[in-house]
């Protein structure tokens, strides 16, 4: 089985939107705009994109990538793997043409599937009602956040507030940096 990881810039209030500066969010491009670059809280990502074999996306943030992360050299490891976007509304000819193989996926069922599939860890960025949708079907495996200390009031949460049961999730990995980031990676207990 594949394991699902969720990769976020998160607030401390649990904000996960327009973080590298999207319109439309009147907070948008918090992450840099009001905390210090420290490259080493960094790292992780470097790391995400060496140990992913795949690339899962829900429609919003596939149309927020696709048109520039396939042209930026920091996300080159991604243009080579296999993409994944959730959707059942988008069409193959929606897709871009320079990001390498891309799938489109219709339901959690699918993503169910894709995870009993033979392969590396699957690493899903941005898709903040993916994520929710995810977590609420059990499918996530492990948390990488990057929470950025900040409280950022109304935005798009990565967890739903769906009421169900309690879910124990494992700190394996956790660092605090000199601006105030956290890096905080959890296994979900199962």
């Amino acid at each position: 089985m594949r394991t699902l990881i969720s990769t976020a810039f998160i607030s401390l209030d649990g904000v996960v939107e327009a973080p590298g500066g999207e319109p439309g969010y009147r907070n948008t491009g918090w992450t840099f705009k009001e905390v210090e670059f420290l490259p080493e809280a960094y790292e992780i990502k470097g790391r995400e994109q060496g140990e992913a074999a795949a690339l899962l996306l829900g429609r919003v943030s596939y149309e927020a990538f696709s048109p520039v992360w396939p042209a930026m050299e920091e996300f080159a490891d991604y243009k080579v793997m296999p993409k994944y976007v959730v959707s059942t509304t988008l069409t193959e000819g929606d897709l871009v043409t320079n990001w390498g193989e891309t799938t489109i996926l219709r339901s959690l069922d699918d993503v169910a599937a894709l995870k009993e599939t033979e392969g590396g860890p699957i690493i899903v960025h941005g898709s903040a009602s993916l994520n929710q949708a995810l977590s609420d079907a059990g499918l996530i495996d492990r948390y990488h956040l990057l929470v950025f200390p900040l409280l950022l009031g109304a935005g798009k949460r990565l967890f739903s507030s769906t009421d169900k049961d309690t879910q124990k999730l494992k700190l394996v990995e956790y660092e605090a940096y000199a601006n105030g980031l956290q890096k905080n990676v959890f296994d979900v207990v199962r």
